[in-house]
């Protein structure tokens, strides 16, 4: 029920403003007054509704919305909302691994960098063979950009693995990553790696910045 719910806000079935009640909801369902209660609770703690005395449930706009929610990523990208989050996720991405890359060439452990350095030459092996879309590759991605974050040493920069990776998982089952990857992108990924194994901050953030840009520019024309 809380994601039949959630999708339906996420995707803009239930508008901003609207009121909800709970006898509603309990009939609507077919489920129990103790199970409306707590898809409400778990809904209102992200933020998409607020539930008000002799007024009802009432769904809230975007604005208030846990936009880092994973649960919420997942709604959206199953909806109509899809591309857009993606494109914001990726301006997310943007502005902070760049920052991220050059924290970790200057903070990551020796067994980090080799772990870094290894998943790319797994993203260039996949990627040269056109399988770019396979599982493995999503993998490896997802492995890559989650231990840039985590060897920043910057716990709020760490905080944001699990939305990006809900987003690039989210875009890869929907179709929308290319068996090949795109060639700019790819090398970059490669040469971010050879940065932070060498210990060259600067690199390791120009280079990042450049595959984010790209990765951008390529989601930015799939909408």
């Amino acid at each position: 029920m809380t994601d039949a719910i959630g999708a339906r806000i996420a995707d803009g079935d239930l508008a901003p403003g609207t009121v909800l009640t709970l006898g509603g909801l309990e009939a609507e369902y077919g489920v129990s007054r103790t199970v409306v209660r707590e898809s409400v609770r778990v809904l209102e703690a992200m933020g998409l509704v607020e539930q008000r005395r002799r007024v009802g449930v009432t769904v809230r706009p975007p604005s208030a919305w846990s936009a880092l929610d994973t649960r919420l990523i997942g709604w959206q990208l199953a909806g109509r909302r899809r591309d857009q989050l993606i494109v914001n996720t990726t301006e997310l991405r943007a502005g902070i691994e760049p920052i991220a890359a050059r924290l970790s060439a200057q903070r990551s452990t020796d067994v980090q960098r080799r772990e870094i350095l290894r998943l790319a030459d797994e993203l260039a092996r996949l990627g040269a063979e056109g399988r770019g879309d396979s599982p493995e590759y999503l993998e490896a991605d997802i492995a890559f950009h989650d231990l840039i974050l985590v060897s920043s040493g910057n716990l709020m920069l760490a905080a944001a693995r699990a939305p990006i990776a809900a987003a690039i998982e989210g875009r890869s089952l929907h179709g929308l990553t290319p068996g090949v990857p795109n060639p700019e992108a790819l090398h970059n990924h490669i040469e971010t790696a050879a940065a932070i194994g060498r210990a060259d901050p600067d690199a390791a953030e120009e280079h990042t910045r450049r595959y984010v840009a790209a990765v951008l520019t390529e989601v930015r024309r799939s909408i």
